[in-house]
């Protein structure tokens, strides 16, 4: 990780020197069904990962505020599992049947509640993604979306970080964009999880930082010559 004694680790300066480079900020899956205390009390949080949730989500709604400050674009991406197309391999997984109809308890279904943001949502304008899956990559437009854009790396936020987070930002870096994780603007149910999706994000896919030195990065990308206008 970054910060501390060391300083600001040199890949992170690296982004502000090449060229300007747009970053974008890809917040996902902060919906009810994924952040709501009463709707993911059934996975087992301890008093901790509720904390750690709860606490995440803030923090992703403050760097929201900050990304429209600064004029970092923000992007949604979100799931929508659809009814008439059943993600079988995932209920399989999960101990349901190969076949069949999609489980009643299966969360962010279109048009339910449970799809619903939850703490933040899309102003008008700003990109949104709906995915089925678990990467904001599979089955959407969002890396020609962020192509046509012009964005040059991007931080990734949002719910699970073993998962949805994992899944969006490994995706993202073998993509080819440089991928930069705040560990407090994502969470998991399960403290010890968290902390090993954070491990193999830091090994293999980004550089894992957190929230107050991700809004610096934007401040200096916005004060630089080339940067927001």
């Amino acid at each position: 990780m970054t910060g501390g004694s060391g300083g600001l680790d040199p890949r992170l300066a690296r982004l502000l020197d090449a060229g300007g480079r747009t970053p974008a900020l890809v917040v996902v899956d902060v919906q009810r069904d994924f952040g709501e205390p009463a709707r993911i009390a059934g996975y087992g949080l301890d008093d901790r990962a509720f904390a750690a949730v709860d606490a995440a989500i803030v923090r992703i709604g403050a760097l929201v505020d900050e990304a429209r400050a600064t004029g970092v674009p923000v992007v949604w991406v979100e799931l929508g599992s659809d009814p008439s197309a059943p993600w079988h391999s995932s209920t399989w997984l999960r101990g349901g049947a190969l076949d069949g109809p999609m489980p009643e308890d299966e969360p962010c279904r279109i048009g339910t509640a449970g799809a619903e943001w939850y703490r933040t949502a899309p102003a008008p304008g700003e990109t949104r993604v709906v995915k089925r899956g678990y990467s904001g990559f599979l089955g959407t437009d969002l890396e020609a979306r962020l192509t046509t854009a012009g964005i040059g790396w991007l931080t990734v936020v949002g719910l699970t970080s073993e998962c949805c987070v994992f899944a969006t930002a490994q995706d993202a870096m073998q993509l080819g964009w440089p991928v930069v994780v705040p560990s407090d603007a994502t969470a998991a149910y399960d403290i010890d999880v968290h902390d090993a999706a954070l491990t193999m994000i830091e090994l293999n896919v980004g550089v894992v930082t957190d929230a107050g030195e991700t809004t610096a990065l934007w401040q200096a990308w916005a004060a630089s010559p080339v940067g927001a206008p």
